[in-house]
């Protein structure tokens, strides 16, 4: 009983410590088991963000407040007019119209992961150099031109 008693003091503590869940969609092909060779590969800390528990399959959030997301799942980007860019053993495409938060998407590599960063927080490409350890387990089917 006298067991019971201390969890039920700690388990607040503990609790209070604790970080919000970071809410993130999960793509339509979050089930690929390519992402989950993502997910488990992925670093607990990103140009000095910590990792945190996401709310849906095949995502990953650093920092507080999130300044990095992840997102596995999403459809092969096969084309695109946007700039392209190697980092961390990945083809990724730079989506700047949203900044100072970057969106970069792999290319050519099924399924597709999307990675956003807070440019004011982080570096997108210190993170890309990271990530791009864990996302190179999805299967490359075409790289960048130029």
């Amino acid at each position: 009983m006298k067991f019971f008693r201390v969890l039920l003091v700690l388990l607040p503590l503990t609790l209070a410590g604790c970080s919000a869940t970071v809410n993130l969609p999960a793509a339509s092909d979050s089930n690929n088991p390519d992402c989950a060779k993502v997910i488990v590969r992925l670093p607990q800390t990103t140009d000095n963000q910590e990792r945190r528990t996401t709310s849906s399959q095949s995502t990953a959030a650093w920092g507080t407040p999130a300044a990095i997301t992840l997102t596995c799942g999403l459809d092969t980007v096969k084309v695109s007019k946007l700039q392209c860019i190697t980092a961390g053993g990945v083809d990724w495409i730079v989506d700047e119209t949203q900044k100072p938060i970057y969106r970069f998407i792999s290319f050519g590599r099924t399924p597709a992961t999307i990675v956003t960063v807070d440019s004011t927080k982080a570096s997108g490409a210190t993170v890309l150099d990271d990530l791009g350890q864990a996302v190179q387990f999805t299967e490359q089917t075409a790289k960048c031109l130029g």
